[in-house]
């Protein structure tokens, strides 16, 4: 069983950057597709970013990212930590949220940030934007 494990979040000022990390245990991160969604309160939960399965498939884009984080999040993975990192720069009030790691084990070329495709979730980390 893929258990993840998101950590990282904490209070950070606008303009301020954090970084998350989503790690597992016992099993090879780099097999899945990983995901970051968020929920902020009395919102749905929604995608955020996501990178591909490592190894093959080079043609294809190793990671994606919603339109309201694009130029200012990064996705990475480091295989020999079986951790995958989500780098945010330049928060905003509206980034505060619950973000959530979660895994997808469909053999795919790339990845997408449809929720019902993942499989494994974590825990969540509160991630809070404030002055």
């Amino acid at each position: 069983q893929l258990q993840l494990v998101e950590s990282g979040g904490g209070l950070v000022q606008p303009g301020g950057s954090l970084r998350l990390s989503c790690a597992a245990s016992r099993v090879t991160l780099g097999d899945y597709a990983i995901g970051w969604f968020r929920q902020a309160p009395g919102k749905e939960r929604e995608g955020v970013s996501c990178i591909k399965r490592s190894g093959g498939w080079p043609v294809y884009a190793d990671s994606y990212y919603a339109g309201s984080v694009k130029g200012r999040f990064t996705i990475s993975r480091d295989d020999a930590k079986n951790t995958v990192y989500l780098q945010m720069n330049t928060l905003r009030p509206e980034d505060t949220a619950v973000y959530y790691c979660a895994a997808d084990s469909t053999v795919q070329p790339l990845c997408d940030l449809n929720i019902r495709g993942y499989d494994y979730w974590g825990q969540g980390t509160q991630v809070t934007v404030s002055s």
